[in-house]
């Protein structure tokens, strides 16, 4: 990835990217407006004072909201009809969005702002732009968006604090919202004319939740093919299959990166069959899940790829309504969330199949059937019963695995009318957003425990542990006088170590736990990357 942003300027036309997204949600960085983004903010508030100053009937300036749209406001009533339209949309439920999240909607609410189309006050924008810049993070309940007319309710949310109300997380502590922009020295305002349907009409919620995810699936399918590189030698597999002929002849983009990382990955191991070594196989072929991790990741890939283009392109968008635009308002539906929902929704099946394949390979390792003469369960010799070894890390996949399919169900194939039926097709983009952010999760620790199961499988090959008494029915040959394998691909032996450094071999019972949570720790760090990706 890009390096480290400390600074993010918001012009009107230039694009925001992924890394400079994470860099504001995660690590604080700060955050001003370009002198050009205050003019064009400007200007398109004057096209709402000039709308007001003529008596328009416009759309949420000088009429209600939804299926009240042809109920007119008396202009005496503009302060309290921006106000009620936020707290009546604060109806969120369930456990607060991670700071992260918040914080990346924030951003996201300030770069659509931003671009001069949505009649805002360049001082209202300022005051967002002031809480996120000394981190009052709001509290945003999880759910409530049906993702049109975009994230009413946790943008509606994301606001209250603007407004002395709801609460925020300020200082480490969780305040009440006036309290925590008293500590911050932030004055709360009185919203005009427009600006509470400019704040809280958009995709910011599902983008956000959307951009990290994607962020993090990029990370996560790097450490996959690592996995699955350490697994393959783990497992005495073969190289040939990642030929780079064969995977030209597929013409699929992803496929052909993904085999190509097979073969850097393992570039040097003693472990591996190809059709140069000495070691002699009766398995002219692997099985799938060792054979076709290029076929199966790269589709993964090539889908988390297009899911990246479609949420960059959603967090540049003008996502509010109506849109001022050549001095007139008007009444669209890019609030609605129906991209960035189908590509979620694409993203958690891609990920989910990330998991699938993953735990196939775990399986091969601890089973002895199929493991090519490793122990049981990968217990140390003659141990298998009174050790169980690594037997229910399989389990735990083989659960998490399962529950990513019923995730992956698509949230975007399903629509409830609301708003009397002037709202009668949703999007539910923000559903399927948390979705493939929880398969993602779920995904992250599968891989972790694949890390774990292939490096104890390397240490019972390097000491030259077989099944333990039991009969072997099929173990790889080495010419007579040869040493055991004992040299890993140079990225391989890179990422054996690094989890080494954390974790021992486990060559007696132990609680595994503690160890899942350090690999998957190390994942999120990005501490596992050999490679400048």
């Amino acid at each position: 990835m890009k390096g480290l942003h400390t600074h993010v300027t918001i012009t009107p036309d230039e694009t925001l990217t992924l890394e400079e997204l994470i860099a504001v949600a995660r690590r604080s960085s700060k955050v001003e407006l370009h002198e050009r983004t205050k003019a064009v903010v400007e200007k398109s508030r004057e096209s709402v004072e000039k709308m007001l100053a003529e008596g328009r009937i416009v759309y949420g300036i000088t009429t209600g909201f939804g299926s009240f749209y042809n109920k007119t406001i008396d202009p005496d009533e503009t302060h309290e009809l921006q106000r009620n339209l936020i707290e009546s949309h604060a109806v969120g439920v369930g456990n607060p969005l991670p700071e992260d999240v918040v914080r990346a909607m924030m951003l996201l609410r300030v770069k659509s702002l931003s671009q001069g189309y949505s009649g805002i006050r360049l001082s209202t924008l300022e005051k967002l732009l002031e809480m996120l810049n000394k981190n009052v993070t709001p509290v945003v309940p999880e759910k409530g968006s049906l993702g049109a007319s975009g994230d009413l309710c946790p943008l509606s949310h994301m606001i209250l604090p603007l407004l002395g109300k709801g609460e925020a997380y300020y200082g480490g502590e969780l305040l009440d919202g006036k309290t925590a922009m008293a500590r911050a020295k932030i004055e709360t305002i009185e919203l005009e004319a427009k600006e509470g349907l400019a704040l809280n009409n958009g995709t910011q919620c599902m983008t956000a939740i959307g951009a990290l995810a994607v962020y993090d699936a990029l990370n996560l399918l790097e450490t996959a093919e690592l996995s699955a590189a350490l697994s393959l030698e783990a497992l005495n597999g073969r190289i040939d299959a990642f030929d780079e002929q064969i995977h030209e002849l597929r013409r699929q983009s992803g496929q052909k990166v993904s085999a190509a990382k097979m073969r850097e990955n393992t570039a040097g191991s003693t472990f591996l069959y190809d059709l140069n070594t000495e070691m002699k196989y009766s398995r002219v072929q692997d099985a799938y899940a060792l054979r076709c991790v290029a076929q199966v990741h790269g589709a993964s890939r090539d889908a988390i790829e297009y899911v990246t283009g479609i949420i960059e392109r959603e967090m540049n968008a003008v996502t509010d309504n109506p849109l001022i635009v050549r001095d007139r308002a008007i009444s669209g539906g890019n609030f609605h969330g129906q991209p960035v929902a189908l590509a979620m929704d694409f993203l958690g099946i891609a990920l989910a199949e990330l998991a699938n394949i993953s735990e196939r390979r775990l399986e091969r390792m601890v089973n002895m059937d199929l493991s090519n003469g490793l122990t049981p369960y990968l217990t140390d010799a003659g141990k298998g019963g009174l050790h169980s070894g690594f037997m229910l890390v399989q389990y735990a996949a083989a659960a998490l695995v399962s529950e990513n399919k019923v995730l992956a169900h698509p949230a975007s194939v399903d629509s409830i009318s609301s708003s009397n039926n002037q709202e009668d097709h949703v999007s539910m983009g923000t559903i399927a957003a948390r979705k493939a952010a929880q398969i993602l999760e779920n995904v992250l620790q599968v891989i972790a425990m694949e890390l774990l199961t292939a490096a104890q499988a390397i240490d019972l090959r390097r000491k030259g542990v077989e099944r333990g008494g039991l009969e072997i029915k099929e173990l790889p040959k080495w010419q007579d006088g040869a040493n055991l394998p004992t040299a890993l691909g140079a990225a391989t032996e890179k990422v054996y170590k690094k989890i080494r450094e954390k974790v021992p071999a486990m060559m007696e019972d132990r609680v595994i736990a503690p160890d899942i949570n350090k690999v998957a720790a190390m994942i999120k760090q990005r501490l596992l990357f050999v490679h400048d990706y």
